[in-house]
């Protein structure tokens, strides 16, 4: 199943946020989003998944999600988003009870999100109880629990420290391995959205537009290797390049806001 921007712009009263917005997510794709600050990240991720509607052009998707997905657009919110008086395992089971499947089904569903996302041990605990990684790691299981064809993820590492970071990364590229599953992955973070993505969009500064899409010729996996680092630091500074100027101009703004 794709995933397509089609022309989309959208504004907030006068506030002109996104302008003719393009792209394709192709079914197993992931395609990272960044550019400045206020460039309309986050508007066009809620447009994409359906939570907004655009002022204009439309996101579509092509094709069949697969056979088993309940759900083929799923989120990954920054915050968790967890309900705190539930524990892990009704926290991942909770999208599951209006689906019409009966207890054995969310049982197994539950279970194998909950190894997939190494929290078989900590399905009685309750989210004040985690930390900050592992919360996350509940919301990523909630959401592979649904069999989504792509996952929406917004900033999704960025509450996190630099270590926690790390290990949820190597998640995610674990997660995404054999394609079965694409994602959208918004994120200001650069070193991220090479790690992870097979494409990036550079967005400009608002009306954000798509400046620039940048392939990704590595695999995820011969990224991790450590002769790799040469390669992605200049791809790193490449990124950097087309976004410096104005992320500065979107610093100051903001400064004189």
């Amino acid at each position: 199943m794709d995933l397509i921007a089609d022309h989309i712009s959208h504004r907030f009263g006068a506030l002109d946020v996104l302008g003719n917005v393009s792209f394709t997510v192709c079914s197993g794709e992931v395609v990272a989003i960044v550019g400045p600050s206020g460039c309309g990240k986050s508007t066009l991720l809620s447009i994409l998944g359906g939570l907004l509607q655009p002022g204009a052009g439309a996101a579509e998707l092509r094709g069949a999600p697969p056979a088993d997905s309940l759900n083929p657009l799923t989120f990954v919110f920054q915050d968790f988003a967890l309900l705190p008086w539930c524990t892990v395992e009704a926290n991942i089971e909770f999208p599951l009870l209006h689906t019409g499947l009966a207890l054995a089904e969310r049982r197994a569903l539950v279970d194998d999100a909950l190894r997939r996302t190494g929290l078989a041990d900590f399905r009685g605990t309750y989210p004040k109880q985690l930390s900050g990684g592992m919360r996350q790691r509940v919301g990523i299981a909630r959401a592979l629990a649904v069999k989504p064809a792509i996952l929406l993820m917004d900033e999704p590492l960025s509450a996190l420290d630099s270590q926690t970071r790390e290990l949820l990364m190597e998640d995610f590229v674990r997660l995404l391995a054999d394609g079965a599953m694409g994602a959208v992955y918004v994120t200001h973070n650069l070193e991220e959205a090479i790690r992870l993505a097979d494409r990036i969009v550079v967005l400009s500064r608002r009306p954000g537009r798509v400046r620039e899409v940048v392939p990704i010729a590595m695999t995820r996996s011969e990224r991790g290797a450590i002769d790799a680092r040469g390669k992605l630091l200049a791809l790193q500074n490449e990124l950097w390049s087309l976004i410096r100027e104005e992320a500065i101009d979107a610093e100051r703004e903001v400064q004189h806001a």
